[in-house]
């Protein structure tokens, strides 16, 4: 009886054997994902941030990468993630950086404007200087590329108080109105600009009114010469734009001035 009772013991422990596989499968997989940090730890964020952007894998496990090959197919695949990491981290950077055709447009107008007005700077620089007037100008550009600026001493052109083209000047503005003709079917805008000393006359009540007078004189003066003035505008700004300090005379000097402002065709 004792023999058989012996025979008919059910052994309890073979769960030792596969607890001992999943252990041993489970370092092995912890080994590997640490070992694939210390190698390249910015490879590894980006597998994570591919995942999870693209493929919801952390964040509920919903999906899988394709049709599930990369889980399927086993530890073979693992020789190849840095390939699948790679390939989806730049999916993911394409994603979230597509070619967007409105900006693509807007840099070709850019560019095109910009072309454009420095033309217009080069081919009004070598005018100047055909016609003997660089020394009584300044040529810029503005920051935004929107147009050419022909800036003239207010000195020059007007006695004090007056806007009154001076005779001596009327050369200068006749020149001035030779190159502006190549210019015929842009914006010209022309701006009068004054120091800050107080002006109060029966004429010119104040700066405004004076720097006004003196831009609309040179357009009439240059409409005189054949320049469209549908094309042409005028106005003052007085002293509220100053590019020399009204403390010395010089830079008093340098405020009194009229621009003349040439806008390219993509600006008009």
């Amino acid at each position: 009886m004792a023999k058989n009772k012996e025979q008919q013991e059910i052994k309890t422990d073979g769960w030792k054997d596969t607890f001992s596989d999943l252990m041993n499968l489970l370092l092995c997989f912890f080994v590997l994902l640490y070992s694939m940090s210390v190698v390249d730890e910015v490879k590894f964020a980006e597998l994570v941030a591919s995942l999870s952007n693209s493929y919801s894998i952390f964040s509920g496990g919903a999906q899988a990468i394709g049709e599930g090959t990369l889980v399927s197919s086993g530890a073979t695949q693992l020789n190849n993630l840095d390939d699948y990491y790679s390939d989806m981290g730049k999916q993911a950077e394409d994603t979230e950086n597509p070619e967007d055709p409105m900006k693509e447009l807007e840099a070709k107008q850019a560019a095109e404007k910009r072309d454009e007005v420095e033309k217009i700077y080069a081919d009004v620089v070598e005018a100047t200087e055909n016609k003997r007037i660089e020394d009584d100008l300044d040529v810029t550009i503005d920051d935004g590329n929107n147009y050419v600026m022909l800036s003239l001493n207010g000195s020059v052109l007007f006695e004090s108080g007056s806007a009154e083209i001076q005779s001596g000047a009327k050369t200068i503005l006749s020149r001035v109105s030779d190159i502006l003709n190549n210019y015929r079917k842009n914006r010209i805008k022309i701006e009068g600009h004054t120091d800050n000393v107080a002006i109060h006359t029966a004429e010119f009540p104040s700066n405004v009114w004076l720097s006004t007078a003196r831009a609309t004189k040179v357009l009439e003066y240059f409409n005189s010469k054949g320049l469209p003035m549908k094309n042409m505008e005028a106005s003052g700004r007085g002293d509220v734009e100053p590019i020399a300090t009204n403390k010395t005379k010089a830079g008093r000097a340098k405020n009194r001035r009229v621009e003349i402002k040439i806008y390219g065709l993509s600006s008009n």
